[in-house]
């Protein structure tokens, strides 16, 4: 075996290791009712890692938006909970999103 076709077959294998690692960075978001008025949202990565500067919209069913945000620092966003039916939206980009119904969020 050359050199070169050695190189290049570790080049593909560090290529192949580094795309299964790309490919387990799931979004996760959780949403809980704080008391009767407030809910939190916390959204990060299965890696473990947080996701500041994450959108994470309150969407009505009829796809308006309610509460636009981002998450904080902490990766955390606390809001109001709507009078109307709504969803939360965490969208990290293209592959990277989750949606959680209303019905879905954890009492007080």
């Amino acid at each position: 075996m050359t050199l070169r076709a050695l190189s290049k077959g570790l080049a593909l294998l560090l290529c192949a290791g580094a795309s299964s690692s790309v490919l387990a960075h799931n979004p996760m978001c959780e949403c809980k009712a704080i008391d009767a008025e407030q809910i939190q949202c916390t959204g990060g990565f299965s890696d473990g890692s947080g996701a500041p500067g994450v959108t994470l919209d309150v969407i009505g069913y009829d796809e308006t938006i309610l509460v636009p945000g981002k998450l904080g620092a902490d990766s955390k966003l606390t809001f109001k909970k709507p009078n109307a039916e709504f969803y939360v939206l965490f969208d990290a980009g293209p592959g990277h999103v989750v949606e959680i119904d209303q019905a879905d969020i954890e009492a007080p």
